[in-house]
């Protein structure tokens, strides 16, 4: 005897981050009540992500081709490659500023508490671009937590041992912040890194 179909849904829409018994429900009665069709097309969309994408065999990105878009574009800067822990991350990079380079995905951060070494970072597939690509500069892009800031201490040694610049994204304040309402750990961290401005 098979299971009820409208259970399943509710089921498998939860294993999305954020959803509930409650936003699945939502999500699933919408869908049957208003949008079959809409239904069917993210149905058959889903199906054919599950089975087509992959990883970027260079970068590590998601891709349903061998390289990825960035890698395989021939108008990228190929001297700058920017660390991030995610491909969430390139999303926003891509999408809020004008980088033209090449990328690497870590696809997490150093954590050794957790049993997250190098090895399950893909440092070894990093450390041999490295070695084979011309790169003058590696920009660091992973998270200000504390695992996020070991992991970018790591790259810097990397980067360093082979006479790659290495810089990393501004943190701070943010714009359109006050600094009556900035923590402290951020206001300290942007004021022990403020830059020097000519005037």
């Amino acid at each position: 005897m098979s299971s009820d179909p409208l259970s399943e849904l509710l089921t498998a829409l939860r294993c999305l981050p954020g959803v509930g018994a409650r936003s699945s429900q939502r999500m699933a009665l919408h869908l049957l009540e208003r949008d079959r069709e809409g239904g069917r097309r993210l149905a058959e969309a889903l199906a054919r992500a599950m089975s087509e994408i992959r990883r970027c065999r260079q970068c590590r990105n998601f891709t349903a081709e061998e390289l990825c878009h960035v890698c395989a574009s021939t108008r990228r800067d190929r001297s700058r490659l920017c660390v991030v822990e995610s491909p969430a991350d390139v999303l926003a990079i891509e999408q809020a500023t004008a980088y033209d380079g090449l990328y690497f995905v870590l696809l997490g951060r150093l954590s050794p508490l957790d049993g997250i070494g190098p090895d399950d970072l893909g440092l070894d597939l990093l450390s041999r671009r490295l070695d084979q690509e011309s790169f003058e500069e590696m920009v660091i892009a992973t998270n200000t937590t504390v695992e996020g800031e070991a992991t970018a201490q790591y790259l810097v040694e990397m980067a360093g041992r082979r006479g790659i610049r290495v810089s990393r994204l501004a943190q701070g304040v943010p714009l359109g912040g006050e600094l009556e309402h900035t923590d402290r750990s951020t206001l300290a961290h942007a004021f022990s890194a403020r830059q020097v401005v000519s005037g």
